[in-house]
C-alpha cells in the first residue's frame, strides 16, 4: 500500500514538474527567450549625421559638429566616486562671467554626476552630452578607469542670431531624439535627419562585452544637404539694416524680406527681435515664430496695388479713368470713407489715387470690379492661401466667402483693411507683378545633395495672375508712387524704383488703434528689368506711425546697397 501511495507521489510530482516545464517552455517560451536576448544582447541605436544648411555661395548657415558623450562603465570604476564627480564637473560645467553661479553650476553637476555614479543594478550611465573635443581632451589626460566617449552631433549656426527664424532649431523630441524645428529644419527635417544605424554586441551578467565576440552594425545614412538661394551679403546686409531701424524707429518688431520675381528665389529673409538657434531654450517660443510666414494682419495700403491691377486687367478701369467720386469723403451705408490727410482732389486719374494713396479712389475702383470678381482676383493672387514656400510653419487667414462681402466689405477690402494677409503673400503678388504679370512659387532650398548625388529644385511658376500690358501698367503707376508719392523724399534719384508705402491701422477688441500702426514697403528695382523685390515691414513704430517715415526709408537704406551689389546704374 505504502509503495501505491509513494508511486502515486512520484506520479504527481512529475506530472507538476512537466506541467510547469510545458508552461515554461511552450506557453511562456518567446516571453522568456526575448527576455534572455536582452539581458544577452545590448543594442544601440546609432544616430545618422545630420545634413548641412548651406548659403549660395557654399558658407554654412548650419552645420554639424562632433561632440562627443562622456559615459561611465561602472564596474571598471576603482577610483572614488566622489572625487571623480568632482574632476568631471570642473571641466564639464557651464562657464559663466559671474563667479558665483559658476560656483553653483560646478556644485550642480557634481550631484547629478555622482547621482549617476551610485546608481544601483546598472553598469553603463551616461554623464554628459555634447562635450567638446577640447573637453573631452582633458578628461582623458585625467586618465580615469571606466570613463569612456561616445561620438555624438550637435548643430552649430557659424552667425548665431543671423537668418534665425529662417533656419530654425535642432531640439530634443518625446523621445530625446534630434528634431528640426520651424524654418528649414523643420521643413526640411525628414531629409536632414538621415535614417540611423543600429550597433549589437554580447554582454555578460554584469553588462561587460564578452571578450571574443563580435559586434554587428548596420550603418547609419547620413541626411541631406541642403543648398539655399540665400546670398549671404545680401542676408548680412538686409539683417544689419533691420537692426538699425529697430532701435531707430523704435519698432516692438521689424522684418524684411528678398526675392528674385522671376524664380521666386527667397535672397534674403530676417526678422528681429531674433534667438540663438543654438540655445534656443534661453528665448521665448514667440520669438520662434517667423513673422514673414507666421504674423496674419491688416497690409494696409501695399494692398491698393493688387486691386489696381485687378482693375487694370479686367478693364474696369485704365491708367488715366477719371474717378469721379473722389471731391469728397464717401458714404457707404452708415460709415464714411476719406482720405488719410483728409483731402480730397476731384476727377483724380487712378496713376494719381495710386500716387497719393487715396481711399475714395480704391473704393471707386472696387465698386467699378464688383465683389466677386474683386474676389476672383484676390485669389488669383494667393490672398487667402499659403505661398507653399519651404518653410516649416507659413499660416494664412481665409478671405471672407465669395458672395457674402456686402458694400462696406468691398471698399474696405480695396485699401487693405477688414482683409488680412501675411508678408510672404504680399511679396509673392507684388512679384507676380514685377515678373509681368506671372506669379512664381518662392522658394529658399535651391539644390539637395547626398553622398554625391544631387538635385536642383527648379523654380515653379504658379499662374498668370494678370496680362503683362496690366502688370506694365501697374509698374508705371508704382513708379510714379516712387518718385511723387509721401515717400518721395526717401527715393534714390536716377534708379528706377517701384513701390508702395502702407500705413495700416491695428484693430483691437473690436476697433482700430488710434495710435499703433504696422508701416509697411514693397518695391522691386530697376523697374523695367527687377533684379530683385523687397518688402519691409515694422510693427508699432514709435518716432512716426507712417511708413513713408519709417519703413520707406529702410527700404531705401537696404536698397542703396542691393544697387552697388548687382551693378544697378542710376538711369540718369
Amino acid at each position: 500500500m505504502r509503495l501505491k501511495i509513494l508511486a502515486f507521489l512520484f506520479a504527481l510530482a512529475f506530472l507538476a514538474v512537466s506541467g510547469r516545464l510545458f508552461y515554461w517552455q511552450v506557453v511562456r517560451g518567446d516571453d522568456l527567450s526575448q527576455a534572455a536576448s536582452y539581458q544577452h544582447n545590448d543594442t544601440r541605436e546609432v544616430v545618422a549625421p545630420r545634413g548641412d544648411i548651406y548659403a549660395s555661395d557654399g558658407s554654412w548657415l548650419a552645420v554639424m559638429r562632433q561632440n562627443w558623450l562622456v559615459f561611465a562603465e561602472l564596474p571598471k570604476l576603482t577610483e572614488n566616486k566622489e572625487k571623480v564627480a568632482e574632476k568631471l564637473s570642473s571641466i564639464l560645467a557651464e562657464k559663466d562671467d559671474n563667479n558665483e553661479v559658476y560656483k553653483q553650476n560646478i556644485l550642480d553637476l557634481t550631484d547629478q554626476i555622482y547621482s549617476s555614479l551610485t546608481r544601483k543594478e546598472v553598469v553603463w550611465v551616461p554623464l554628459k552630452h555634447k562635450v567638446t573635443s577640447q573637453q573631452k581632451s582633458q578628461i582623458e589626460k585625467l586618465a580615469i578607469e571606466g570613463i569612456g566617449f561616445e561620438p555624438e552631433d550637435s548643430r552649430f549656426y557659424p552667425e548665431a542670431s543671423s537668418s534665425a527664424q529662417l533656419l530654425g532649431f535642432v531640439g530634443k523630441d518625446d523621445d530625446g531624439l534630434d528634431t528640426g524645428y520651424f524654418g528649414l529644419e523643420g521643413y526640411y527635417d525628414i531629409a536632414l535627419s538621415g535614417k540611423p544605424g543600429f550597433l549589437l554586441r554580447q554582454k555578460d551578467v554584469r553588462g561587460a562585452q564578452i571578450v571574443g565576440q563580435g559586434v554587428s552594425e548596420i550603418s547609419s545614412s547620413a541626411g541631406a544637404d541642403l543648398v539655399t538661394h540665400i546670398d549671404k551679403r545680401i542676408q548680412l546686409t538686409l539683417e544689419e539694416n533691420l537692426q538699425a531701424g529697430l532701435e531707430k524707429y523704435g519698432a516692438k518688431q521689424v522684418s524684411g524680406i528678398i526675392m528674385d520675381p522671376k524664380t521666386g528665389a527667397v535672397l534674403a529673409m530676417g526678422s528681429y527681435p531674433s534667438f540663438d538657434p543654438k540655445k534656443y531654450f534661453d528665448y521665448s517660443d514667440e520669438l520662434f515664430k517667423n513673422p514673414i510666414i507666421s504674423d496674419v494682419y491688416e497690409p494696409g495700403s501695399v494692398f491698393k496695388i493688387m486691386v489696381m491691377a485687378a482693375g487694370l486687367d479686367s478693364g474696369a478701369v485704365d491708367i488715366d479713368t477719371k474717378c469721379d467720386i473722389c471731391g469728397e469723403p464717401l458714404k457707404v451705408d452708415k460709415y464714411y470713407i476719406k482720405t488719410w490727410n483728409n483731402e480730397y482732389t476731384a476727377d483724380s486719374t487712378m496713376t494719381d489715387v495710386i500716387v497719393h494713396s487715396d481711399n475714395v479712389g480704391m473704393s471707386f475702383v472696387a465698386q467699378k470690379l464688383g465683389a466677386d470678381l474683386l474676389y476672383d482676383y484676390l485669389d488669383k493672387f494667393g490672398i487667402g492661401h499659403i505661398s507653399g514656400v519651404d518653410l516649416q510653419g507659413e499660416v494664412t487667414s481665409q478671405m471672407r466667402e465669395k458672395g457674402t462681402w456686402n458694400i462696406v466689405d468691398l471698399a474696405t477690402t480695396s485699401f487693405g483693411q477688414g482683409i488680412s494677409t501675411t508678408s510672404m503673400q504680399i511679396i509673392t503678388a507684388v512679384a507676380a507683378i514685377a515678373n509681368k504679370g506671372v506669379m512664381m512659387q518662392p522658394q529658399v532650398v535651391d539644390k539637395v545633395k547626398i553622398e554625391g548625388w544631387g538635385e536642383d529644385i527648379k523654380p515653379k511658376e504658379i499662374r498668370r495672375v494678370i496680362s503683362t500690358q496690366a502688370a506694365s501698367k501697374m509698374t508705371t503707376m508704382m513708379e510714379e508712387a516712387a518718385n511723387n508719392g509721401e515717400a518721395q523724399w526717401t527715393n534714390l534719384p536716377g534708379f528706377g524704383v517701384a513701390g508702395k508705402t502702407g500705413t495700416a491701422q491695428i484693430p483691437i477688441a473690436g476697433h482700430y488703434d488710434e495710435e499703433k500702426t504696422i508701416a509697411s514697403f514693397v518695391g522691386f528695382a530697376p523697374s523695367t528689368d527687377p533684379k530683385f523685390v523687397m518688402l519691409i515691414t515694422l510693427r508699432e513704430p514709435q518716432s512716426s506711425p507712417w511708413a513713408s517715415e519709417t519703413a520707406a526709408p529702410l527700404w531705401y537704406s537696404v536698397a542703396r546697397d542691393l544697387f552697388t551689389y548687382f551693378g544697378i546704374q542710376p538711369e540718369n
